[in-house]
């Protein structure tokens, strides 16, 4: 990684404390090197940085809005192996200020847990908020948004280091009058200057008596960064709901 914020600094340090006081040998230096380069991984911007789409490109409509709140379990894949990171609780707005032209507001609250056999558990959290435009392409078929936010509070003591903006195409595919398919892509582009690009894509679903009135959006995606092995994965569970 090409660079450490200040909660990944913080939490190496309690790391290294706690290998210190148990004394220096190889397993803990191992220990506290791949438990370095994982925490640094993961705290890029400030934790993973949610990456679910969790909507259709359908758009609110001129004068009306809708809201979905949500729920992530994100995990951590490499070389094998699987590990629960965090857990994410938000909402996602938006609001139709003209025909095809949506503001869009999201916050979330992430809570990081990690299971170490040498250190013992390590925690942190942050607040995320972004917002942005979403603009509808064609027919409630294609959706392009594009949110900037930034990470804050908890463990996050450099915001400036946190921002982001996510461009986003949002594809629907109907399957029925209760059923429809909603693949997703995103670029998340740290504006710090010092991160990586990284690349989500995501599969979700709209399931409903009504769409129009309601929708169940469970949600699968997979988040990756082209320089660097393994990779995130989350499943996301919220209902969209319009008023």
């Amino acid at each position: 990684m090409k660079r450490l914020c200040a909660c990944n600094i913080i939490t190496v340090s309690r790391i290294s404390a706690k290998n210190s006081s148990k004394g220096s040998n190889l397993m803990s230096r191992f220990a506290l090197v791949a438990c370095f380069a994982f925490v640094v991984f993961v705290f890029l911007a400030g934790c993973a940085p949610p990456f679910s789409a969790m909507q259709s490109a359908k758009l609110a409509g001129r004068g009306k809005f809708e809201v979905t709140p949500l729920f992530s379990t994100v995990s951590f894949s490499a070389e094998g192996e699987t590990e629960h990171i965090q857990n994410e609780y938000g909402i996602q707005g938006a609001y139709g200020l003209v025909d095809r032209f949506d503001v869009q507001l999201r916050y979330e609250f992430i809570s990081f847990e990690y299971e170490d056999p040498y250190t013992g558990p390590l925690s942190a959290s942050a607040h995320v908020i972004g917002i942005g435009p979403k603009i509808g392409l064609y027919r409630d078929m294609f959706a392009f948004c594009s949110p900037i936010g930034f990470a804050f509070g908890g463990d996050i003591e450099e915001v400036s280091e946190t921002w982001q903006i996510h461009p986003t195409l949002v594809i629907t595919l109907p399957i029925g009058n209760s059923f429809e398919l909603n693949p997703s892509s995103k670029v998340l582009i740290p504006l710090s200057g010092d991160g990586d690009i990284l690349l989500a894509f995501n599969l979700g679903a709209g399931i409903s008596a009504n769409l129009r009135k309601w929708a169940i959006r469970p949600e699968l995606g997979f988040l990756v960064d082209p320089g660097e092995e393994g990779h995130f994965t989350h499943f996301s569970i919220g209902i969209t709901i319009y008023p």
